[in-house]
C-alpha cells in the first residue's frame, strides 16, 4: 500500500496492519518487511535517533516495496509534520496530543502544504483560499497523506470528542505506556481502569468512522482489541520481534 491506498482502506473499513521501526536504517531491510505482508512501517524519530537523511532514505525503500512509510514525529509540532512529509513519508503519527487547537495545526500542516503564512491560518482557520484553483492544488497534492493523532494521557482522553471534530484525522493512536503511565498505572495493561480507557477510545473514534488502535506487542493484546472493533493493528517493533525471535530458538537448543 502507498499512503492513499493506506487512507482508503481506512475509511473503507477495513483492517490495517504495521509495526514500528526503532533501529533499521540500512534501506536493504525495506524487502524483508514487505515479504511479511505489511501494509505500512512507522519511522520512529520521537524516541530513536534517526536523522532527517536517514528517514529520507529508508521512507525511499519502503515505499519501493508497497509499504506506506509513516513517521512518528517528536511532538505536535506543525513543522516537524512537514518536514516529514517532505523527507518522503506518506503520513505522520503526531504523539502526544492533547487539544483540539495542536491536534488542529498539525492536521493543517499535513493537509495545507506547501501554504504557509498568513494564507494558511486563514485556509486552516476559515476555510478561504487564494483561489479555488489553490484549493483543489492542495486537495490532490495531498490527498495521500495519513495522518494519526496519538492519544497518550488523561487530557487527551477528557478532550477525545472534541479532538474528533477535527476533521481530517485518520487514525486515533493509542500509546499504551504512555497512556498507563499518565494515568498512574505503569506497566499495568491489563489493569481494569486502563482497559475501560482503551475501549473508550476505541468506540468512540470507531463511532466517528476513524480507525483506532494501539501499540501492542503479542498476538493475544491484538485479539483482545480488534473483539472490541479495532482496525488500526500496529504490531511489535524490531527490537522486541529480533530479541523474541532469538530468545526462543536459543532456548530451544540451549535447555
Amino acid at each position: 500500500m502507498n499512503g492513499a491506498d493506506l487512507r482508503r482502506a481506512l475509511h473503507e473499513g477495513r483492517q490495517v496492519v504495521g509495526t514500528m521501526t526503532f533501529l533499521c536504517r540500512n534501506p536493504r531491510w525495506a524487502p524483508v518487511y514487505a515479504d511479511l505482508g505489511l501494509d505500512y512501517v512507522i519511522i520512529d524519530t520521537e524516541q530513536s535517533p534517526y536523522g532527517r537523511s536517514e528517514v529520507a532514505d529508508f521512507a525511499a525503500a519502503l515505499a519501493s516495496v508497497g509499504l506506506a512509510p509513516i513517521v512518528r514525529v517528536p511532538e505536535p509540532d506543525p513543522h516537524l509534520t512537514i518536514m516529514a512529509l517532505d523527507a518522503g513519508a506518506h503520513g505522520v503519527l503526531v504523539p502526544y496530543c492533547e487539544t483540539p487547537e495542536e491536534v488542529k495545526r498539525v492536521v493543517a500542516a499535513a493537509r495545507l502544504r506547501p501554504l504557509k503564512g498568513a494564507l494558511h491560518e486563514r485556509a486552516r482557520d476559515k476555510g478561504e483560499f487564494p483561489s479555488e484553483a489553490t484549493r483543489h492544488h492542495l486537495e490532490e497534492r495531498n490527498r495521500g497523506v495519513v495522518v494519526m493523532i496519538g492519544i497518550e494521557s488523561p487530557p487527551a482522553v477528557e478532550n477525545l470528542t472534541a479532538i474528533l471534530d477535527v476533521p481530517g484525522i485518520d487514525v486515533i493512536f493509542i500509546g499504551p505506556n504512555d497512556l498507563s503511565v499518565s494515568m498512574g498505572l505503569p506497566d499495568e495493561p491489563t489493569h481494569p481502569e486502563f482497559e475501560r480507557t482503551v475501549r473508550y477510545i476505541i468506540e468512540t473514534a470507531e463511532a466517528r468512522g476513524v480507525a483506532a488502535g494501539g501499540h501492542w506487542f503479542n498476538a493475544d493484546q491484538v485479539r483482545q482489541w480488534q473483539a472490541v472493533g479495532s482496525r488500526f493493528i500496529l504490531f511489535n517493533n524490531d527490537i522486541r520481534a529480533l530479541t523474541a525471535g532469538y530468545q526462543q530458538a536459543l532456548a530451544s537448543f540451549r535447555s
